[in-house]
């Protein structure tokens, strides 16, 4: 079978292998057989084992739907009566968890930093003094929308010495950056398939300490669908998922849990850092402008400002570059019009290569000045 292989630069889904595709195509089998039983478990084993969780102190969750899922469980299930959350929020995806809060009604801080920087760790320190009802902490590992990558393992040192649980959405990081949940002070991180591990959409799941989803079971149940103890739970008493599983992307994500171990945790972020730094190198070549500072970046995605150019029209050049089986990504910034390239799924670095001679080609075609105008001197816009 011949599949045409498309570049996605997107930040998810991504580019997959055609052994990971190909998986899909089982034998019909009923999710509730004990043969299917076996592959779940074996998959939330090794969920657990990407972020090197030791198995007698954490466990993995996992649910039907997009990343997004993730964050509404863990922030309506693990909070206890009278207690609340902080969230660090600089950028869209942590803008989602506050999101999430305000339509439950969750009492929280949402903790405002600018989108281009890290957040100060003093104040986070200063705010879980002066509100010792802190319960949670929540933040986010590679802001998407920018490719700004949060310190996670100072942010969960400062929340646990206040008592406080660490939830990371590491849903843009997770099978790329190398995670060690114990040492970098995690007690709940999530992803989806579709991203780091270069599997199919429709499967996303929540990495976290079994002993306090056990706890979870007395707090207020704000949801039915997306509680985590039931979720647990049911899978604790019968090896399955409460509600109907995506059964073929469950056998994709098998397949693609295999060649993630094949690869190797190292070898794997060694071929999203060189995709990255192509990236870099041609975004710069063209005259394009960062919106994070380097020291600053994941690593995994970059986001630049449009030109300052009359014939700039993002649309047409996203759709000369997609007629030629690339895809780039609009920005996620309020108020800011960006674009975006990821170095995530099942490229490297000559993908990329070949990328940026239909890129330019594009703005020839569109008359777009290389290198790249803007209105403003000197290096990034910050």
């Amino acid at each position: 079978m011949t599949i045409q292989r498309n570049i996605l630069l997107n930040p998810g889904p991504a580019t997959t292998t055609d052994s990971v595709k190909l998986a899909q195509v089982v034998p019909d089998i009923c999710p509730r057989e004990a043969e299917f039983q076996a592959v779940m478990q074996e998959i939330r084993q090794d969920l657990v084992k990407i972020v090197h969780g030791d198995p007698d102190i954490y466990t993995s969750v996992p649910f039907c739907g997009s990343g997004t899922i993730c964050i509404d469980v863990c922030l309506n299930s693990l909070l206890p009566e009278g207690k609340k959350i902080l969230v660090i929020n600089n950028g869209a995806y942590s803008t989602r968890a506050v999101e999430v809060c305000r339509y439950y009604n969750l009492p929280h801080i949402d903790l405002t930093f600018p989108f281009e920087q890290p957040p100060a760790l003093d104040v986070v320190k200063d705010t879980l003094s002066q509100n010792p009802d802190i319960a949670i902490v929540y933040t986010t590992h590679n802001e998407t929308g920018t490719g700004l990558l949060n310190p996670i393992r100072e942010i969960g040192a400062i929340a646990h010495e206040f008592g406080a649980t660490f939830i990371v959405d590491t849903t843009s990081t997770y099978a790329m950056r190398p995670i060690n949940v114990h040492n970098d002070n995690i007690d709940f991180c999530m992803a989806s398939a579709q991203k780091g591990l270069m599997s199919m959409t429709g499967l996303s799941f929540i990495i976290g300490k079994t002993d306090l989803i056990k706890a979870s079971s007395g707090y207020p149940k704000r949801a039915y669908y997306c509680n985590l103890f039931m979720q647990y739970d049911f899978f604790e008493k019968t090896g399955e998922m409460h509600f109907t599983p995506p059964v073929q992307t469950i056998y994709a994500t098998q397949q693609a849990l295999k060649e993630y171990f094949e690869e190797g945790e190292n070898q794997k972020w060694a071929r999203h850092t060189r995709t990255f730094e192509a990236i870099q190198k041609g975004l710069a070549e063209l005259g394009f402008k960062n919106v994070i500072k380097h020291e600053w970046q994941a690593g995994l995605v970059a986001c630049v400002y449009y030109p300052d150019d009359e014939n700039w029209d993002f649309e047409k050049i996203h759709d000369y570059c997609y007629e030629r089986g690339f895809t780039i990504y609009p920005g996620k910034i309020s108020g800011t019009d960006t674009f975006r390239l990821c170095a995530l799924g099942a490229i490297d670095e000559a993908d990329i290569h070949n990328f940026f001679d239909v890129f330019k080609d594009a703005l020839l075609h569109y008359q777009v000045t290389i290198p790249i105008k803007y209105n403003h001197s000197g290096g990034d816009r910050l």
